[in-house]
């Protein structure tokens, strides 16, 4: 049995690569928060772990994994097990670039995949408070799909204020703001996923944990997280920053 490199009441993190250490667990989440290696540079920390998907399959039944299109293209085999529910865009105020011949990317995708039924995955609708004048806009562009439909019957509905959240998600990445693993993720943008697809006081469990955002973003949300980390240098990262307590004081679409 795999012994935790650190424990809290919110939060458990394991030392070791995720193919092997997750069969010694006892463990079954609500929901898989993934940040794999793309597998598209040399660096040597940038290597596609084969065979990854599959060592989750007994611990969880939902995943958001983030990738880039080349990634989920090249790898598009090791999900064959999973079922695509949605893609979502992580739109940065800055990015990357590999080659200096290209768009310099700026964006990342978050997919969504599960097993099983839909119906049985718990997936909370996505929805925030717009401006009178958004309201106004998507009431408007709506109105004749809807009728058409016969989804609204008159006065059966009533504005709340708010709408559908869009795919797009604007989040300031790590940049200049104290990054401390190259591919840091903002709690801005991990945040919503885990609202959706993990229920309140739920489980998230994150196998490439980096340093340690998951944790932050599970805990600021009232979730729990197990963590797995390949590096010991990251997993001491993590340690002490969770034992800092979390206290998120960045800008609103900020970082963590």
């Amino acid at each position: 049995m795999a012994e935790p490199y650190y424990e809290d009441a919110d939060t458990v993190l394991y030392l070791g690569d995720m193919r092997q250490v997750l069969p010694e667990l006892d463990v079954t989440a609500d929901c898989v928060i993934a940040d794999p290696p793309y597998g598209e540079t040399s660096l040597s920390w940038d290597r596609w772990p084969d065979g990854w998907p599959d060592a989750l399959l007994g611990a969880a039944r939902s995943m958001w994994c983030f990738g880039s299109m080349r990634m989920f293209l090249q790898q598009a085999l090791q999900f064959d097990a999973w079922t695509l529910s949605q893609d979502v865009v992580w739109q940065k105020q800055n990015g990357t670039g590999f080659a200096t011949d290209r768009f310099r990317r700026v964006h990342e995708h978050a997919l969504h995949w599960y097993r099983g039924e839909w119906r049985t995955i718990h997936h909370a609708v996505p929805r925030m408070q717009v401006g009178i004048r958004e309201r106004g806009r998507s009431v408007a562009q709506g109105k004749g799909h809807a009728q058409h439909l016969g989804a609204i019957e008159k006065g059966a509905w009533t504005d709340d204020g708010s709408r559908l959240a869009p795919s797009v998600i604007q989040a300031a990445n790590m940049w200049r703001r104290g990054a401390v693993h190259p591919t840091e993720k903002p709690t801005g943008i991990l945040a919503p996923l885990i609202e959706y697809a993990c229920p309140a006081g739920g489980l998230i469990l994150d196998p490439f944990a980096g340093s340690g955002s998951t944790a932050v973003a599970a805990r600021l949300t009232g979730r729990r997280a197990v963590l797995i980390e390949a590096d010991e240098r990251y997993c001491e990262v993590i340690a002490r920053r969770l034992a800092q307590g979390v206290l998120d004081l960045t800008p609103s679409g900020g970082a963590s």
